[in-house]
């Protein structure tokens, strides 16, 4: 399997299914070891204050179990360091490896998954993964595609986010949006002061309330349904990411879309943009003299322009589907027998994926971030020996 590796010089290599471990349990073995999720973070900087603590304070925001509105799955999601740290808990340049184990993988649930093997499991990526992979797909809880794997995204999230913190540079995520139920605009400030002050992360608490009467509603029929989420990064500097291919907007996309659940993406006023004149879309510029620096009155563009952060907020909004798994019958086929049947998928699962993706979509930002600063700070070093002012024409 290729593509584990997220990153240029800021870089995470993850490995662990969903229920990694399940066929483990009578070796000789610490159970943290049966399986879980592992995390390889390369391109850390040496003198960082790192600790399992910091990490599983991320990790607490998509912790499963926690409220009504996750899946009943409970996971310590406990971490554990092992290579890049010494003394004092400070990272020494190497590489940064952690494991997260998996702990509630218990054999009802995998027998459970196991009965349903034969049969492809709508909306998921059951049956594509089985034309990859044949028959030695994993089968158990969706496997790689499942959103355990999510973890360990999280966890090296959780150090982009140190190294952006001694920058002065913040990301924030929250709902805006579920099954069609809308936040009013959400600034910044707001966002801020009602950060997870209800237990979908909505920071119009108004509008919170309706969501979540809509989502008892829906758990309650079995069903699912989908949302958005807005993606704030406040402080980034001007000039990050390089034209053409690797555009900043285009990192950013691929880090989103590269998430399970993700179907879409738009950046600042996105799809209303088709919808607007030049002279209602531009974001027209002064220079602010509390600032010293060029300045836009708006941010329709969200951050961005030709790709690359122009020192404005970066503002981005995901769709997430709906959870595939839900408690109602469905059409799907045996792809032993070839028959077409109807089955309810009966397992674990969230009514919207939204209440735990959303530190995903913080911890993908943030690397993606970090990944940009890197490059343009190698490139301005050497330009900047070449010539010394080129930054003041």
């Amino acid at each position: 399997m290729l593509g584990n590796t997220f990153g240029r010089m800021f870089r995470i290599t993850t490995c662990g299914e969903s229920y990694s471990g399940g066929f483990r349990k009578h070796l000789p073995v610490p159970p943290e070891l049966y399986g879980g999720q592992i995390v390889i973070v390369d391109g850390v900087p040496p003198g960082l204050k790192l600790t399992a603590e910091v990490i599983e304070e991320e990790l607490e925001k998509r912790r499963p179990g926690l409220s009504e509105f996750s899946t009943p799955r409970r996971e310590r999601d406990r971490v554990f360091i092992f290579s890049g740290v010494m003394e004092d808990d400070l990272t020494t340049g190497a590489p940064v490896g952690m494991i997260i184990p998996n702990t509630d993988i218990g054999d009802a649930h995998m027998q459970q998954h196991k009965a349903n093997r034969e049969l492809v499991r709508p909306g998921q990526a059951s049956y594509t993964y089985y034309k990859k992979y044949g028959r030695y797909y994993d089968w158990a809880g969706a496997g790689r595609a499942s959103g355990r794997e999510t973890v360990a995204r999280v966890a090296g999230g959780a150090v982009a986010k140190i190294i952006l913190d001694a920058m002065g540079i913040d990301v924030i995520a929250y709902i805006t949006e579920i099954h069609g139920i809308k936040a009013a605009p959400v600034t910044y400030e707001t966002a801020k002061a009602n950060y997870r002050r209800n237990e979908i992360n909505c920071p119009d608490l108004e509008a919170a309330q309706k969501m979540m009467e809509e989502l008892r509603r829906i758990k309650a029929a079995g069903d699912s349904c989908g949302g958005v989420v807005e993606i704030v990064a406040r402080g980034v500097p001007a000039g990050l990411g390089e034209p053409v291919f690797d555009k900043l907007s285009a990192m950013i996309a691929h880090a989103m879309l590269s998430i399970g659940g993700v179907k879409g993406i738009e950046f600042g006023d996105g799809f209303e943009h088709a919808r607007m004149t030049g002279s209602e879309a531009n974001d027209t510029p002064y220079f602010d003299e509390q600032t010293g620096r060029i300045r836009f009155r708006t941010n329709r563009a969200g951050g961005l322009l030709g790709g690359i952060s122009n020192g404005e907020d970066i503002k981005v909004r995901v769709a997430v589907k709906p959870t595939p798994t839900i408690l109602k019958s469905q059409e799907t086929v045996n792809i032993s027998s070839s028959e077409n049947v109807t089955h309810i998928f009966a397992s674990r699962s969230d009514p919207t994926i939204c209440t735990r993706i959303y530190p995903v979509c913080e911890a993908m930002m943030r690397m993606v971030l970090v990944d940009a600063i890197y490059m343009a700070e190698g490139y301005r070093k050497v330009i900047s020996a070449i010539d010394p002012g080129w930054e003041d024409l």
